[in-house]
């Protein structure tokens, strides 16, 4: 899952925004992170380990042309976004735009974030990366990005045709696997270690 889809989790299951959102840029034991983001942390990992073992991630990892399959976990998560800003009414009840500047406004609130996610926040903010996933244009401006921040940007140079020869299945396997994400997360929170639990 990507930006979006971490935060809309952690909403729906109750649990910190940011925190959720740091699990990206959050590297080592969770317990040497900050007591306030443990959880997300914690949730995080967990969402991406069962999203990753899942069979229909799996299965649609081999539906990628060649030339973008070593990418193609990153694509996922991006086109998942995608779907999830295209279809927002119906996995949320506040409008997308009023959940995005709820989640603009913890992450230029939330102390002590990870270093990389503080470098930027200002960009997430400024350029809104959250409601921008709505359109093709917007993901294909995502796509585009992370390659940037990669350090193989070429690995990329086919990802936006290989997606299109796809996009009807990467959205049946979103439209599958998101609604029981969302119920993973619900449990999952519940379950959520002790230790990791703010304060």
């Amino acid at each position: 899952m990507n930006f979006l889809a971490h935060l809309h989790l952690a909403d729906i299951s109750n649990t910190h925004l940011v925190a959720n959102l740091s699990g990206d840029f959050a590297k080592g034991n969770i317990s040497q992170h900050p007591k306030h983001l443990q959880q997300g942390i914690w949730l995080h990992r967990q969402i991406d380990q069962i999203t990753d073992s899942h069979e229909i991630i799996i299965d649609l990892l081999k539906l990628f042309p060649k030339t973008s399959r070593r990418v193609a976990p990153i694509l996922i998560d991006l086109v998942f976004d995608h779907y999830l800003a295209f279809y927002w009414e119906e996995y949320h009840h506040q409008p997308l735009d009023e959940f995005c500047q709820k989640a603009y406004h913890q992450l230029n609130t939330t102390l002590e974030l990870p270093s990389t996610l503080q470098a930027i926040a200002p960009q997430i903010i400024e350029q809104d990366w959250l409601s921008s996933y709505q359109t093709r244009l917007g993901l294909n401006q995502a796509i585009k990005g992370v390659s940037k921040r990669l350090s193989k940007p070429e690995l990329f140079d086919h990802a936006i045709k290989d997606i299109d020869k796809i996009y009807v299945d990467i959205e049946i396997a979103f439209r599958t696997f998101y609604p029981q994400l969302m119920a993973y997360s619900r449990l999952y929170s519940r379950k959520t270690p002790a230790e990791y639990l703010p304060l």
